[in-house]
């Protein structure tokens, strides 16, 4: 559900930004924070929305195909690991570039539209793979604790 949503917001971003985009739109950005690039508007809405649109059914599909696999393969009632569990965490990770995407989208957006430069894209894209590295240590550690706590009984 995460990466639908992340899409839809996408979305929603372009329609309210459309309108305010100049002609030639500013898309990379010196260390300054001066651009030093430029696409077309339209160009530029098929270059961000383009990955969005790969990677929404693209995290649908490994959902189903984790579904079919833990339907083909049941386990059996002790094991701890739940395949609700892996499904949640792996269908949620194909978020992680469409947020980044997202970002990078409205830190364009809002410099063509009022020349405010959020955060850069490179730390922002660091605190979100620290998350997700983060959320993917707790999984697999939660996983290892159980999973040692059931081969010792």
């Amino acid at each position: 559900m995460l990466p639908l949503g992340i899409f839809l917001l996408s979305m929603i971003l372009t329609a309210y930004f459309y309108s305010r985009l100049p002609a030639e739109v500013a898309y990379h950005f010196k260390s300054d924070g001066s651009p030093d690039r430029w696409l077309s508007r339209g160009a530029l809405l098929l270059w961000m929305l383009l990955p969005q649109l790969f990677l929404t059914p693209l995290s649908a599909a490994i959902v189903w195909g984790i579904t079919r696999l833990a339907t083909r393969f049941r386990q059996i009632d002790s094991t701890r690991i739940k395949p609700e569990r892996i499904l949640l965490l792996m269908g949620n990770m194909v978020a992680l570039p469409q947020i980044i995407l997202g970002f990078a989208m409205l830190d364009i957006f809002s410099y063509n539209s009022y020349q405010i430069r959020l955060i850069p894209l490179w730390l922002f894209a660091l605190i979100i793979m620290g998350v997700g590295g983060i959320i993917i240590g707790i999984f697999l550690g939660r996983v290892l604790l159980r999973t040692l706590g059931t081969t010792k009984r």
